[in-house]
């Protein structure tokens, strides 16, 4: 499974919930819809991907999710 975001326009801010069940409907895992951020946050199959969802009435850009990590107190500094 490839993490996804989901960006969705400021028309379609009302109407999330039905974006991101529109989203579900085409194979997306949806984990988190996040009304005020306009985003919707889950998964796809990798093999898939997520062509499909960017036709979807309301969707601006599906990007991988960025994950970020702090290292250790104790890491090495490079």
């Amino acid at each position: 499974m490839t993490d996804i975001t989901v960006t969705v326009d400021d028309a379609h801010l009302r109407s999330i919930a039905t974006v991101a069940r529109e989203l579900a409907a085409r194979g997306m895992t949806v984990d988190r819809v996040l009304p005020a951020a306009g985003c919707i946050m889950g998964s796809v199959p990798a093999r898939s991907g997520a062509a499909a969802l960017r036709s979807v009435p309301g969707v601006v850009a599906v990007d991988p999710q960025i994950v970020l990590s702090v290292p250790v107190p104790d890491a090495d500094v490079q």
